[in-house]
């Protein structure tokens, strides 16, 4: 019998009885009233569902059984949802049961199959049996029957009087992939008070995420109260002004304003035991022994040079002032980890470990002497050193350290788990060495990157992490055997605030790539599909409305598709055509090109839209009047090299090849996006364009990039050059750049003119030289240089 057969059944206690007839009636509804759960959208998607014809209406007469006191936390995060009639079911005893019509019954359960925090759901017309051998079991099965429930279950306002709620009939048996799955953020860059820690507590347990790391100490602010140092949020939790714009942006602007804020520990209680009730563990942070400006603030003796007058960050990056490995500073952290892990029943401590300068240390007497003491090699074993010594302290408490894949140089401590941020490779190599691992990379996991077009998304950090991306993240690497996958304990988002000063922008960026990776970290990975997904998000949508989170709608956008790129033995033909497209099933696309806003009166897409000059598009999506997307902006620049193919001598660099047609699509990349940019490491960029047959040439433009904080520089010089046969080539113009460059962020472009040389020619070359390495007094002097391009235009 199938386990959702088995599941029709309640269970048989004393005053309840089942005739045949009444399971006869049951295991023909289900065999015969079986119909798809498209209409149904639990987020993250459950590894077994099946929706059944019926409904059940929890109304003030339905009563609530359940088995033990421990049962009763789970129904909590029930009964706090529902509002009938001003009154709530009632709540009895198991032994108590009296009838088994509109009923829900909690179950505890011995069930191997479920492991810790999976749980069976089943509701028909009669009754819901919720069924788990743990609370976190029943708390999940909650969150799904919630998510089945009307959208207004979750209003956050009181509701009109409603008689019932209707809950469709379904069978569930589910449980988690991976048993860590987490959500981060730092409250050090900007400080947010408790009402928004509850709610973004709320928010990742709903979604069945178990962990949230709480980022409580860096440059920037000291987030914590330490009653043995309490200097430490007196000074430390305090910075004079914050930093305006992008660091990269130059001069250097500031609000003026101070910023600050930090947590007593009874609200620190407050939210361990809020988090506790939502079966989250909270596991804190206190970083070491870099990111420590704010701690030297407040005590300038844990640093290596104490003459140094050290302040609370204000502007954003990694600062060489680091906790100096003396007595004296080991035992202020074993004091701070102390009260720490009194406040944090977790069984793990982070203790960070990442970006960690070396040069107080290099410049250190006692560094040096201590390296020779302890006969280590270097700086980075004298970091491993430090972790180590600050890993057997914890131990000793019966907890364990987490840091950042930093840890791994200069030897890993025997105990730690690794968390894997600059890549996968520090977790694969944790895995191999028999290390449980957390995987984070930047590349899927950073929800402080952009999200959508940065031309129209509010300033982030930099980077571009889509919704879909953030979904295709599979977090065990192809590179372990069965045997070290083990070690991979699951993932997690990571929530950096230098730009998100506010709760609504925190969600924002938040929400719903969290759900995203929720779905990664908690489904199967055969049940992901990514239509699918968005689907159920949308009409999941309505319950973050009721809920007030203020979510990113970008998975929705229209997405553009440059059709019939032009053909060789037509060089003559500049028409393209645009198609476009999104996720959503069954919407309207609307659009214009005459550069206004697109309305629900717009053009409705139905075939490709066909260019033939330079045009700025812009789409939307409708669901009837309702505009669902953000509107998607793009300028085609038509020009005698559009859409034509090209030869490189030298290869782009990885994930900076921008496509096939990247240097000839007619989009013009922007200064906060690298998607458009083709990116040469090192490399001279030299590009041939074969037209098939001689043309006449008036002007060349292409664009670069200039942005030194991210090792990106302008070339040293650009030279066009023409020939017939491609082998024998003549110099036509040249651009310089070198003295140009500055430090600033900007786009140069190189205009090179034909007025002097107008005879036809097939090839055209653009050449441009890499400045090759970075500059004296550059963090990456002697490092190799990028050199970014794009958008070859010929007119």
């Amino acid at each position: 019998m199938s386990i959702f057969v088995q599941s029709l059944y309640f269970p048989i206690k004393k005053n309840i009885s089942m005739n045949k007839t009444h399971v006869a009636a049951c295991l023909a509804m289900f065999m015969m009233c079986i119909k798809t759960s498209a209409q149904l959208s639990i987020l993250p998607q459950p590894q077994k569902l099946v929706a059944v014809s019926g409904s059940f209406y929890l109304n003030n007469k339905t009563i609530i059984y359940v088995e033990t006191e421990e049962t009763r936390a789970a129904i909590k995060a029930l009964t706090d949802k529902i509002k009938i009639d001003g009154t709530q079911p009632k709540v009895l005893d198991l032994n108590n049961t009296t009838t088994n019509d509109n009923v829900i019954f909690f179950l505890k359960t011995d069930d191997s199959a479920l492991g810790t925090e999976g749980y069976r759901l089943s509701v028909t017309p009669r009754q819901i049996n919720i069924r788990a051998n743990t609370t976190q079991g029943m708390f999940y099965a909650v969150q799904s029957l919630l998510q089945i429930m009307p959208p207004d279950i979750f209003s956050t306002v009181p509701l009109r009087k409603k008689s019932a709620w209707k809950i469709p009939c379904v069978e569930i048996e589910d449980k988690p992939r991976y048993s860590y799955r987490g959500l981060h953020l730092d409250v050090s860059r900007h400080f947010q008070p408790i009402s928004v820690i509850k709610k973004y507590i709320d928010l990742l347990a709903m979604y069945k995420m178990n962990t949230f790391h709480w980022h409580l100490t860096d440059d920037q602010g000291w987030r914590i109260a330490i009653k043995k140092y309490p200097k430490l949020t007196e000074i430390g939790s305090k910075r004079k002004q914050t930093l305006i714009g992008s660091l990269s942006e130059k001069p250097e602007r500031y609000d003026g304003k101070p910023h600050g804020g930090f947590y007593t520990q009874e609200q620190i209680k407050e939210v361990v035991t809020y988090a506790q009730e939502r079966c989250v563990t909270i596991i804190p942070e206190i970083e070491m022994p870099g990111h420590a400006l704010a701690a030297l603030a407040a005590y300038p003796e844990l640093s290596c040079d104490p003459s140094k007058n050290y302040e609370v960050a204000t502007k954003w990056g990694v600062f060489e002032d680091v906790f100096c490995p003396t007595d004296k500073t080991f035992d202020f952290l074993q004091d701070v980890l102390s009260e720490v892990m009194e406040l944090f029943p977790a069984k793990y401590i982070h203790i960070g470990g990442d970006e960690s300068p070396k040069e107080a240390w290099k410049q250190s007497k006692f560094c040096q002497d201590l390296i020779k003491k302890e006969g280590l090699k270097d700086e980075h074993e004298l970091q491993s050193f430090f972790i180590k010594r600050i890993e057997k302290f914890i131990n000793s408490k019966g907890k364990n350290i987490i840091g950042w894949d930093e840890i791994l140089e200069g030897g890993l401590a025997p105990n730690a788990t690794v968390m894997s941020w600059r890549g996968i490779e520090g977790g694969i190599t944790a895995a191999k060495q028999k290390h449980n691992v957390i995987m984070t990379p930047g590349s899927h996991c950073y929800f402080d990157y952009y999200q959508g077009d940065p031309e129209t998304e509010p300033l982030a950090i930099g980077g571009y992490t889509s919704l879909e991306k953030v979904y295709s993240y599979e977090p065990t690497p192809d590179e372990l055997n069965s045997e070290q996958a083990k070690y991979i304990l699951g993932a997690q988002g990571n929530v950096w605030t230098e730009y998100i000063k506010t709760a609504d922008y925190l969600e924002y960026m938040v929400y719903p790539r969290a759900i995203a990776l929720a779905e990664v970290m908690w489904s199967p990975k055969n049940r992901r599909d990514y239509t699918d997904f968005v689907e159920r998000l949308l009409m999941h949508s309505k319950r973050l409305d009721y809920l007030k989170v203020d979510y990113a709608t970008r998975a929705y956008d229209v997405k553009f598709d440059l059709k019939n790129q032009k053909n060789i033995s037509n060089p003559e033909t500049t028409t393209t055509t645009v198609s476009m497209g999104t996720v959503l099933k069954d919407m309207d696309i609307r659009y214009t090109t005459d550069g206004t806003t697109p309305k629900s009166t717009s053009n409705l897409y139905s075939q490709p839209v066909e260019i033939t000059n330079t045009t700025t598009l812009k789409a939307a999506v409708f669901q009837g009047s309702k505009l669902l997307s953000k509107v998607t902006i793009q300028t085609f620049y038509i020009n005698s090299a559009f859409g034509m193919k090209y030869s490189l001598l030298n290869a782009p660099k990885n994930t900076y090849e921008s496509g096939e047609f990247g240097l000839t699509n007619g989009i013009r990349a922007t200064e906060k996006s690298y998607a458009q940019w083709t990116g040469f490491n090192g490399n001279d960029m030299e590009v041939t364009l074969d037209f098939g047959v001689p043309r006449s040439f008036s002007k060349a433009t292409i664009n670069f990039l200039n942005r030194p904080e991210s090792w990106i520089f302008l070339p040293d010089y650009v030279i066009i050059s023409v020939s017939n046969d491609g082998k024998e080539w003549l110099d036509i113009n040249r651009a310089d750049f070198a003295h140009n460059r500055g430090d600033n962020r900007y786009i140069r472009e190189a205009k090179l003119q034909f007025s002097e040389y107008t005879k036809p020619k097939r090839f055209l070359k653009v050449f441009a030289k890499n400045m090759g390495k970075c500059p004296k007094g550059h963090p990456g002097e002697g490092q190799a240089a990028w050199l970014f391009a794009d958008e070859i235009i010929i007119d």
